[in-house]
């Protein structure tokens, strides 16, 4: 019998494990929703990250979305501590040394809205003497906690990340711990990625 594909888009709250199963009892993607038990995240978000992840059992889909060789988009709002100015902004888009590896060029979008965000529960700590500054940062890598080690690198520490975009899918209107599953349209437009 043909195996029935899956796909879900998830907002992964702040706190939450991208994972199922925990021995630490700390809250995982099972405290969300009952997904079929053959269903795994494509890829993670660490667990202080909120914001897009992708579910599936779709090998070739997740085989595609996580080999670096592809370089799909992956976009991010992020807050970071202080306020960065256009030199700052360009060392992201150029690339920044992480790791004695330099990152690969990135895209950077001041982000004006990112202050009408919803906020985050718990709420980040804020300094009143410390202004603070959104982003929008477009990588084609996924490197272990790669965002904020890029901010921390050019002296801006990332105080929240939200990831936004996943290739050519969208958060959109998904509030924290939201679960759908993707729309024909959706899925057409992950495996039309493939063909390419």
């Amino acid at each position: 019998m043909k195996q029935r594909l899956h796909y879900f888009k998830i907002h992964k709250p702040y706190g939450v494990l991208s994972q199922f199963t925990d021995n630490s009892g700390r809250p995982t993607l099972a405290n969300l929703y009952d997904f079929p038990h053959d269903v795994y995240p494509v890829g993670r978000l660490d667990r202080d990250s909120e914001g897009l992840l992708l579910l599936t059992n779709d090998k070739a889909l997740t085989d595609f979305l996580l080999n670096p060789i592809y370089e799909h988009e992956r976009e991010y709002a992020v807050q970071v501590e202080g306020t960065p100015c256009q030199v700052d902004l360009e060392k992201l888009e150029s690339g920044v040394m992480i790791e004695g590896r330099k990152t690969k060029p990135a895209k950077v979008i001041i982000y004006s809205e990112g202050n009408n965000l919803p906020e985050r529960n718990p709420p980040i700590r804020i300094r009143k003497s410390v202004p603070d500054f959104w982003i929008k940062l477009i990588i084609t890598e996924g490197r272990n906690r790669q965002v904020r080690k890029m901010t921390a690198a050019i002296g801006f520490p990332t105080l929240r990340l939200i990831r936004v975009r996943i290739a050519n899918i969208l958060l959109s209107d998904l509030s924290s711990g939201d679960v759908k599953e993707l729309t024909s349209n959706e899925i057409k437009l992950l495996h039309s990625l493939i063909r390419k």
